[in-house]
């Protein structure tokens, strides 16, 4: 990659690590409560800012949910070349099983064009789910 060419989102991978949390669920109403945390990592030579996220939120029920917004965790990082950002957000589903997934809107700071980094659906599951 020559030093003019843009960052491309095959240089920024996404880590996710989902975890289902007991103490602030609620079964009994309905309230399934799961943290993830997000490792972005910037493999590129440029250094890229995260200017928005799209998420998709697909519950067990087959109820969905789409969530658009600036930044993460009220955030537009910048990730300098060979650098990670890592953060960690909830989702409330309304039931023991779901599947997020979605995608973030970088700048590659070098070139100013934009680019989306994919985010491959993982599952939410409390720990008795099987499937």
């Amino acid at each position: 990659m020559s030093a003019s060419s843009p960052s491309s989102s095959a240089e920024v991978h996404v880590q996710v690590e989902p975890a289902y949390c007991e103490e602030e669920s609620s079964p009994a109403e309905q309230r399934f409560v799961f943290r993830y945390t997000i490792t972005v990592h910037n493999g590129s030579r440029h250094s890229v800012q995260l200017l928005a996220r799209y998420w998709k939120i697909t519950q067990g029920s087959g109820k969905v949910q789409e969530v658009r917004g600036k930044g993460v965790v009220g955030k537009q990082p910048l990730i300098g070349p060979g650098q990670t950002f890592r953060y960690t957000s909830r989702a409330v589903l309304e039931g023991p099983v779901g599947v997020m997934q979605g995608a973030y809107t970088c700048v590659d700071t070098a070139t100013q064009q934009t680019f989306d980094v994919d985010i491959a659906p993982f599952r939410l599951a409390t720990p008795n789910q099987v499937h």
